[in-house]
């Protein structure tokens, strides 16, 4: 009997050298370009239209955005993989899409997005972007996960803004982050406002070497 403990006890001491815990991911790890990246699209939670609501177009209400033009953004993402690049921006031949993240974010959101104060444009900080990602529900998704988390859409400046972000999805806690602006332009509402996006992930791609030095 004793024998049976002595071994047991052996086994469990032994098994703890080769067992170790699931190691966190880290920064060093997003610019390593043969770790997995998943992408989880755009979060418009935080997003604001800089400027009165007269001078957008009168049929894109608070409900309409939600319900209609973000999912059609997050579309292009599928339906024009050349032009709308998450992979190309963290310079990997793929990446894992895990969009109904977001999604679940996004069709949750019942705010008012209009906002004349030009300087809310960008408000946010760097914390502000830890405590959002702390209360995401990463939907049992593990590793690294990138998204954009747009602040505002201002039709004066002709740009959107938004965090390129970061996440280690297991400990929901940010790696890396930093706030991008890209140009609008194009023709109607749903075409304007999509063109910021790309630029944005294309931009970052430039900066690329530059982001892992910082």
């Amino acid at each position: 009997m004793k024998k049976t403990a002595i071994k047991l006890s052996l086994l469990i001491a032994l098994s703890g050298l080769f067992l170790k815990p699931a190691s966190a991911q880290t920064k060093a790890e997003i610019f390593d370009k043969k770790t997995p990246i998943t992408w989880l699209g755009m979060d418009f939670s935080q997003m604001k239209f800089i400027g009165s609501e007269e001078a957008y177009r009168k049929e894109v209400i608070n409900a309409e955005f939600v319900g209609k033009y973000i999912p059609l953004w997050e579309n292009f993402f599928l339906k024009e993989p050349k032009k709308y690049n998450p992979a190309r921006a963290v310079h990997r031949d793929t990446v894992h899409f895990a969009m109904n993240v977001t999604e679940k974010v996004n069709s949750a959101i019942t705010k008012n997005f209009f906002d004349t104060d030009p300087g809310h444009f960008k408000t946010l900080t760097e914390k502000d972007i830890d405590v959002i990602i702390k209360n995401y529900d990463f939907l049992g998704n593990k590793g690294i996960g990138m998204l954009l988390i747009v602040e505002g859409m201002d039709k004066g400046r002709a740009q959107g803004g938004a965090w390129v972000t970061f996440v280690d999805m297991d400990k929901k806690t940010v790696l890396y982050t930093v706030f991008r602006t890209g140009n609008s332009r194009g023709f109607g509402f749903r075409n304007y406002w999509a063109h910021p996006w790309p630029v944005i992930l294309d931009d970052f791609g430039s900066d690329f070497d530059l982001f892992k030095k910082y």
